[in-house]
């Protein structure tokens, strides 16, 4: 089932609800700029076998409202309107599963919004602490050394995005998605390219958001909270990510207490068909547990 939902003054999100509306409800949270139709269909169907799974559009992204330029907002705004897309399902508890910045967002909650949360998963994202990395040899890191962006990824954001028409712009999302995915899996152009279509039809227009790169990142540090917090946390460690290469999951189960750290074989920072099984098997073992 579809819905919009009002967050704050001047901003609607679209919503959109899979499986038993009795089921355990789990709330999946997407990346920076990415439409909520990120989290493909076929995981979507393996994570509702057992929950009533939630995914939704971030403000400026799919068809929910864009209006940065008019009233900017810091990021930590877009974790209070996950709490909202709970309340508008009338959801009082429930999973939650983030990517890349979905899981910085999943990290505020665990952290600000614990009593509303049955358990986390993160992925695809570095910890919001300062708490120092400690390697197997026992070297401490500081958060900041460790290991960067890959050259290539920060050469494709280097170059300008210009609007050159829907299919030039789909082919550079495809060209995107095959740096993210990593070079461990297979790259499904097409499959890709099928998937970017549907989601600029799902939003009406093929422009490209930059919202959530302009918006304030202050004020996201969490170092305490997540030392001390009690939500079951489950880390999944992606060895061919390249915008958190390892040992940012590591880093960031060590900063999460209790947390537990599973690894996804081949996993970048994409989800290709290869990884909805183990990944979907990882999240329902870890809501099982919890």
């Amino acid at each position: 089932m579809e819905r919009f939902v009002d967050v704050a003054p001047g901003f609607r999100l679209w919503a959109q609800d899979h499986g038993a509306p009795d089921a355990s409800p789990l709330l999946l949270i997407m990346g920076a700029q990415a439409s909520g139709l990120g989290w493909p269909d076929e995981l979507v169907e393996l994570l509702a076998a057992r929950h009533r799974v939630i995914r939704y559009d971030h403000r400026d992204t799919g068809r929910s409202t864009w209006a940065f330029d008019e009233r900017p907002y810091p990021l930590t705004a877009l974790a209070e309107d996950a709490v909202a897309v709970l309340d508008a399902f009338g959801v009082e508890r429930a999973h939650i599963a983030g990517m890349s910045l979905g899981g910085m967002l999943a990290q505020l909650l665990v952290a600000d919004r614990p009593e509303r949360l049955l358990s986390a998963t993160v992925f695809g994202t570095r910890a919001l602490s300062s708490l120092p990395y400690t390697a197997p040899d026992g070297t401490r890191v500081p958060p900041d050394r460790l290991p960067g962006v890959a050259p290539a990824l920060l050469e494709l954001w280097s170059r300008p995005v210009e609007d050159r028409g829907p299919e030039a712009e789909l082919e550079r999302r495809v060209e995107h998605w095959r740096a993210l995915g990593g070079d461990v899996l297979p790259f499904d152009a097409d499959r890709t390219r099928a998937l970017e279509r549907r989601i600029i039809e799902h939003t009406g227009h093929h422009r490209a958001g930059d919202a959530h790169a302009r918006a304030d990142y202050s004020g996201m540090d969490r170092t305490e909270q997540l030392a001390g917090t009690r939500v079951p946390t489950l880390v999944v460690s992606a060895l061919a990510e390249p915008v958190f290469p390892p040992p940012h999951s590591e880093h960031l189960a060590q900063a999460i207490r209790g947390a537990r750290l599973v690894e996804i074989p081949g996993m970048g920072h994409a989800l290709p068909r290869e990884v909805h099984a183990p990944l979907a098997a990882a999240i329902l073992e870890h809501t099982a547990r919890a």
